[in-house]
């Protein structure tokens, strides 16, 4: 817990306490994403791809995430919809080096920003340009564009660049994302 958390939880504001879901094409890199944000001395050495879906924390800005890293894999998107209704927010992954994937990533997105428990909320999205370290790696703009996310306005959104291995992006995607919830749990 850093510093700033510390001092809200002792001035009693104590913790925001969300559910994050998090999306993408097999392979883009969620759950070394969620391995890298773990403090420290919780991190995994080896990450293996999820089967089904599996669960994971991380705090950041006063903000208590529950994780749902869900499986990319073509037989299990489906479940995907299963854990939308209690989403607060989405974060979705994509490899900003496999470029002929970005389409499927992208009619992947617009499947879940079209359902019934998604378009109808004002669910933050989080777009991690992951893999940013790799050769031919496109940039965030060009990953925002190729997934249409200039369409999206009924929904607060970011894009940056990440690599899950080196950590490189995630603080500052993770820092906006808990801005995000932390004002729209005080809104409420």
């Amino acid at each position: 817990m850093g510093l700033l958390d510390k001092l809200s939880v002792w001035l009693g504001r104590g913790k925001t306490e969300v559910t994050v879901l998090v999306l993408g094409l097999d392979n883009s890199g969620k759950s070394t994403l969620l391995n890298t944000l773990r403090p420290p001395e919780q991190r995994l050495p080896h990450v293996t791809p999820t089967v089904a879906h599996q669960q994971d924390h991380f705090q950041s800005g006063g903000v208590s995430f529950s994780a749902w890293d869900v499986s990319g894999a073509p037989r299990h998107r489906a479940l995907w919809e299963r854990h939308y209704r209690r989403a607060h927010a989405l974060i979705f992954v994509v490899d900003s080096a496999d470029h002929l994937r970005l389409v499927v990533a992208r009619e992947e997105l617009a499947l879940v920003l079209a359902h019934p428990d998604v378009c109808a909320r004002r669910v933050p999205l989080l777009v991690f340009a992951n893999k940013c370290d790799a050769p031919h790696a496109l940039a965030p703009t060009q990953i925002a564009s190729a997934l249409g996310l200039e369409r999206v306005s009924d929904k607060p959104w970011h894009i940056c660049a990440s690599s899950a291995l080196s950590g490189a992006g995630l603080p500052d995607g993770v820092a906006w994302l808990a801005r995000q919830l932390r004002d729209a749990h005080q809104r409420h």
